[in-house]
């Protein structure tokens, strides 16, 4: 009897270890180490990096986690000559402040949306890993033109119950990002890129996020011998994206 119930205590200390310290194992912020010459702040000091272009294209990434997005000006600006360039610094990432939070990410997914808009009526949304998920709900919500989603999951729910299977993680998740709500949603036309050997997404979740687009919306690659860190060197990335 002992035993048990310091079995007991020990696996409720686990969760709730596991409930308050979730945000900092689903979050790694990374300072921004490539400034790009124009960055402008969205409300609450949210930065982007931007490769700023007269004309109606734009170009939207939502990046992953443990990302400095702004290592993607570059190739992006090489890549897309034609449009605009804006990377989104989640809050606590980049320089930018405030924590982030599945709420925060998405309330400026949004705003950046619109305030691109305003110059800019043809947005193309990128969101690649953590960032798939920001990228899907702001498609759900407003007109994208385009939509690609890289290395995307089911839901981060889905994958923290894979994680810790012995922990009940859908009555303590805070940040669920639920990608499989908002897909039916999305009207613009939609890639997903897959890594062949992906060791943080698996398969059957990008590919349950897949069967939730209505029929025609989503087309489906896969770039082989990438795993899903190593994803944006292959070849042909830049060229699925463009």
């Amino acid at each position: 009897m002992i035993l048990l119930r310091g079995a007991i205590l020990v696996y409720l200390g686990v969760c709730a270890a596991l409930f308050f310290l979730q945000r900092s194992y689903l979050y790694y912020p990374q300072p921004a180490t490539l400034r790009s010459d124009v960055t402008f702040a969205l409300p609450a000091h949210v930065l982007v990096s931007t490769r700023p272009m007269d004309g109606p294209g734009a170009l939207l990434y939502f990046g992953g986690n443990s990302e400095d997005v702004s290592y993607n000006l570059m190739p992006f600006a090489n890549a897309f000559p034609d449009r605009a360039i804006y990377l989104l610094h989640y809050r606590g990432f980049g320089g930018s402040s405030g924590k982030p939070s599945e709420a925060a990410l998405f309330e400026d997914g949004l705003t950046l949306f619109d305030e691109v808009r305003k110059t800019h009526p043809r947005i193309e949304v990128v969101g690649r890993s953590l960032g798939s998920g920001v990228a899907v709900y702001v498609a759900s919500l407003r007109p994208a033109a385009r939509l690609v989603l890289v290395t995307p999951y089911d839901s981060v729910e889905e994958l923290a119950a894979r994680q810790f299977p012995y922990v009940p993680v859908k009555w303590m998740l805070l940040d669920r990002f639920q990608s499989w709500k908002y897909a039916p949603h999305v009207t613009s036309p939609t890639l997903i890129i897959a890594a062949e050997h992906d060791q943080i997404v698996p398969r059957e979740s990008t590919a349950r996020l897949l069967s939730r687009f209505r029929p025609g919306i989503a087309s489906f690659t896969t770039l082989a011998g990438t795993d899903h860190n190593s994803i944006n060197d292959h070849p042909d990335f830049l060229h699925l994206l463009r």
